[in-house]
């Protein structure tokens, strides 16, 4: 018998663009489900600015059209909401100030709704929660077994911050060092700025860790990074795990953030950039973090995150429908790859 659903933490409690419900502790309730939307309300792993805790409401609401659970992509020709039985489990309930209870009952969401046979898309939070959304879709997919591509500005890969092994700095060291994430499979692209320092990249490049960097990304490409990226991410590993915090893209394009740093990918590039990953890769989970409502400006970072749900999911939605054999008319030609 299912526990009684807990609902949002911060804000209404409403679903993402009006798909149904269901409740990731019933195993009947996730029966059938392609995708589950959980929502990660916490910030209390945030080092600068909060306010990542109302990031979910804002990534589910965002958006001028009816929440009637249904987006026809008009690049890919699919409407993932409908193509895809896409539903949503609510907030998981993660206590304020308590980051080590709040990431182990999150990291139990994902490993049901993964062990489920369907794919966790995460609203965060601050980045803290990758270590739960990570370490969850290991336990059930298995050690080392998937990928990750993240996007950042920064590479999250500090030992102790604050005193604390746990924040939104560290989650992708402790993701390499529980043994769930291989580091010679971790991509990650759009970092830039003054962290973090030679010791933690001295840590990085001995765990065969690959940065795209900014400098990097302007010199070669997008596309030709994501090139590379996608021959790594798919050696050797059963599937690819997304997270994207918001703060890869320019604070022009995403200004409600904890951490802003200039010189950012453009709010168009992340978009084509997750559209060709989920369309391309054997994507097994997806997280979208850092949305802080708070520092925003007229919606402009949470129409970003629906957005970013939106493309990844449409990416997954043309997939299925092309591995099923079916044929589609290209009318968006070279945006399909990103170039």
């Amino acid at each position: 018998m299912s526990q009684p659903r807990y609902g949002a933490q911060f804000g209404p409690d409403i679903t993402f663009l009006g798909v149904e419900r269901c409740d990731w502790r019933d195993t009947a309730s996730l029966a059938g489900a392609d995708v589950v939307v959980l929502g990660a309300p916490f910030d209390g792993g945030t080092s600068h600015r909060p306010g990542t805790r109302f990031g979910p409401q804002a990534i589910r609401s965002t958006d001028y059209l009816p929440h009637d659970g249904s987006r026809p992509s008009l690049a890919l020709r699919v409407d993932a909401l409908a193509d895809l039985v896409v539903r949503d489990a609510g907030d998981v309930e993660m206590p304020p100030g308590d980051i080590e209870t709040s990431l182990a009952r999150l990291r139990e969401a994902v490993a049901a709704v993964r062990r489920a046979g369907a794919v966790p898309v995460v609203l965060g939070g601050d980045h803290s929660i990758t270590y739960a959304t990570g370490r969850g879709t290991a336990d059930a997919l298995g050690d080392g077994r998937v990928s990750m591509l993240h996007f950042d500005a920064h590479a999250d890969t500090g030992d102790i911050e604050f005193g604390s092994l746990w924040g939104h700095g560290q989650p992708m060291r402790r993701l390499i060092e529980s043994g769930a994430l291989r580091g010679d499979r971790f991509l990650q692209i759009g970092l830039r700025g003054y962290w973090p320092g030679p010791d933690t990249l001295a840590w990085m490049a001995a765990q065969r860790m690959r940065s795209f960097e900014m400098t990097e990304i302007v010199a070669r490409g997008l596309t030709d990074c994501l090139d590379e990226a996608f021959v790594t991410a798919t050696d050797e590993c059963d599937g690819v795990f997304l997270s994207v915090d918001i703060d890869v893209a320019d604070p022009g394009h995403a200004p409600g953030t904890g951490t802003p740093e200039p010189g950012g990918l453009t709010a168009r590039q992340l978009l084509d950039a997750v559209r060709r990953i989920c369309l391309e890769l054997p994507v097994v989970g997806v997280d979208v973090v850092e949305v802080s409502p708070p520092y925003d400006h007229a919606d402009i970072t949470a129409a970003l995150g629906n957005r970013v749900v939106l493309e990844a999911l449409s990416g997954m939605a043309r997939r299925r429908r092309e591995a099923a054999g079916e044929r589609f008319p290209d009318p968006a030609g070279p945006l399909l790859d990103g170039r």
